[in-house]
């Protein structure tokens, strides 16, 4: 969750970790921090709330150097201040650390530590724990100290180090939260994540779990639990720096919005033959593969998990083989039934949620085939995984997923038609007809982008609501709740999405006299029932937006307004029926004064359970 960035070289490391804090902020804004080694010792400054405070705060200071560590805030223990800030250092202020994640150990490490040493703590956070014990262990050799620390911690952590009586490295370790290593010319950097580090550099390596890296100005090495040294591949990274600016817009929100057509064009065009044929990268899934599994998990985390909705209805109908969606946070603690006969879909933007991390290492310890889709070309998810299917999204930066969601949901079409085919529950004919719609949304998408000014009017009457239900029928169902999601999450606004048939089995009782009710009805088989649907809540004095395809006006006659979508398969047009909704929730969260990009007590990778 919190953002990382360390360097060590003869650049100005002040300015080289402010500006890679930037690029990672949407990991966490409550507060931000730096320490840099200068005149045989270690500065650190702090300050509550956005980098732009520390910026401005430090921006006279004389902190030229070539080492330094600092962070971005998303607070698991402690209010946000500027004590419980990081870096965090320990007694007399020789080591500084910076952490991602949790020491779920943390209050009898603390205690242990005031009691056996008299260690006095200054913050409330766990992360202090790591620089005192760093600190107590510390007996010239500052590696064997971070080992030593590490093996009394539990939890699961990135952390950076650095001390002042040895200014000649960085180090870096890695326990289930991500961290990156980049590689430059007499510098090296270290990151939670890749857009801190396109700026300066292209080559990267990746730390796996329980292995700790010594940064030199010249040198890299990694090493395992054991302390051997371990060779890593380095991976080349293709985005273009731009990919991670705005680019005019005036969030990245907006601007990932308007980048769904293009995502899902690389996507899609990525997998397809001239001739039409879909080839799936990265899977190797065979006839006897498929006809030996008797069940399909697919496993996620929020905007993942909708997407996973939607894909459970593709694969039954199209592959004919039975589909479980759950939450990821929830699987592995009901003893899921897995075998050798499951196979187990993860979907995750970022690759590493801890959340579907655990539930992907459940999975393959009770023998189950692991695919999953992914954004972040080698991250632990892929990595973790038997067979990775990328999607060609692009970096998301918003904290509000958008053009992840879409590309998530053009692989599990894909994966579907794939399976339905070498299952021989599809014919060619079909799967080229849905092939054909497929390639025919990212120009739908753009006609929807094109009323963009008509649904910001409708956002106009709408925003001071405090209450909304999103309801839905069939793969409808799925969407809407994607679209209750980016509502709440980024306009504060209490939204709440359900299958519409449910409506009147107790939800109803909240209909009342101006509620707003968004009803998407682009299934043309449930329309006349979405209608009933919308009838039953307007009889109660709820005001309804509808969405539909265009031609179905009969919507009209029981909406207060329509937003048409252009006319689709019944079963694609969660691609189309989302994306209203997302501008929806853009224009009220912009209408309501709300920071969009980083909603409060949101950030954008979630590496804590």
């Amino acid at each position: 969750m919190c953002g990382i960035v360390g360097y060590i070289g003869d650049g100005n490391a002040k300015d080289i970790i402010i500006d890679g804090l930037k690029k990672l902020e949407y990991r966490g804004y409550d507060s931000a921090g730096i320490a840099v080694y200068k005149d045989g010792k270690l500065e650190i400054r702090k300050r509550r709330g956005r980098i732009v405070n520390l910026e401005e705060a430090i921006s006279n200071e004389d902190l030229q150097s070539g080492l330094g560590i600092g962070h971005t805030r998303w607070a698991t223990h402690g209010a946000p201040s500027e004590l419980n800030s990081h870096p965090h250092s320990n007694a007399d202020n020789t080591v500084a650390v910076v952490h991602n994640g949790i020491i779920e150990n943390f209050a009898e490490l603390r205690e242990w530590l005031s009691k056996e040493y008299g260690i006095v703590f200054r913050s409330e956070t766990d992360t202090e724990v790591i620089a005192q014990l760093i600190g107590i262990y510390y007996d010239g050799d500052l590696l064997d100290a971070v080992y030593r620390a590490v093996d009394k911690m539990r939890g699961a952590y990135a952390i950076g180090v650095i001390c002042s009586k040895e200014p000649d490295k960085l180090i870096a370790v890695r326990k289930e939260s991500p961290l990156v290593i980049g590689l430059g010319t007499d510098c090296n950097f270290i990151a939670s994540d890749i857009p801190a580090l396109l700026k300066y550099v292209r080559e990267l390596y990746l730390l796996e779990n329980n292995e700790t890296a010594v940064l030199t100005r010249n040198a890299v090495v990694i090493y395992d639990a054991e302390r051997k040294s371990v060779k890593r591949d380095v991976l080349h990274v293709t985005w273009d720096a731009a990919a991670a600016e705005k680019e005019g817009y005036d969030h990245f929100m907006m601007k990932e919005i308007h980048e769904q057509p293009k995502g899902i064009s690389e996507t899609l065009n990525r997998r397809l033959t001239p001739e039409g044929e879909i080839v799936l990268d990265g899977i190797s899934l065979t006839k006897e593969n498929l006809e030996n599994f008797n069940k399909i998990y697919i496993v996620a985390c929020g905007t993942a998990y909708h997407a996973g909705l939607v894909g459970k209805f593709a694969i039954e109908k199209l592959a004919r083989i039975p589909v479980e969606v759950d939450v990821a946070s929830e699987f592995r603690y009901r003893d899921p039934f897995v075998d050798d006969k499951t196979l187990f879909i993860a979907i995750s933007q970022s690759g590493e949620t801890l959340d579907t991390l655990a539930a992907l290492r459940e999975a393959k310890k009770k023998g189950a085939r692991i695919l999953s889709v992914v954004n972040v070309v080698g991250s632990s998810v892929a990595r973790e995984s038997d067979d990775v299917f990328y999607t060609w999204a692009g970096p998301e930066i918003a904290v509000a997923s958008t053009k992840a969601y879409t590309t998530q949901l053009v692989c599990m079409y894909l994966i579907a038609l794939y399976m339905g085919r070498l299952k021989g529950t599809l014919s060619k004919a079909e799967c080229d007809k849905y092939i054909g719609e497929l390639k025919s949304i990212p120009e739908k998408l753009e006609r929807i982008l094109e009323k963009e000014a008509d649904i910001e009017e409708i956002a106009k009457q709408l925003y001071k609501t405090e209450q909304v239900f999103f309801i839905g029928r069939g793969p409808d169902s799925g969407v809407s709740y994607e679209g209750s999601l980016k509502l709440k999450e980024i306009s504060y606004i209490n939204s709440f999405a359900i299958a519409a048939g449910e409506l009147k089995h107790g939800t109803i009782a909240l209909i009342e006299q101006g509620t707003l009710v968004v009803a998407l009805a682009t299934q043309d088989r449930l329309f006349e029932k979405m209608l009933s649907n919308i009838q039953e809540v307007k009889a109660r004095g709820a005001y309804v937006m509808g969405i539909a395809k265009e031609g179905n006006t009969d919507i009209e006659k029981q909406s207060d307004c329509v937003i048409y979508i252009p006319d689709c398969m019944d079963e694609v047009s969660p691609l189309l029926a989302v994306v209203p909704l997302q501008l929806l929730a853009y224009y009220i969260a912009k209408l309501r004064g709300c920071d969009i990009d980083k909603p409060k007590n949101l950030a954008k990778s979630v590496t804590v359970e």
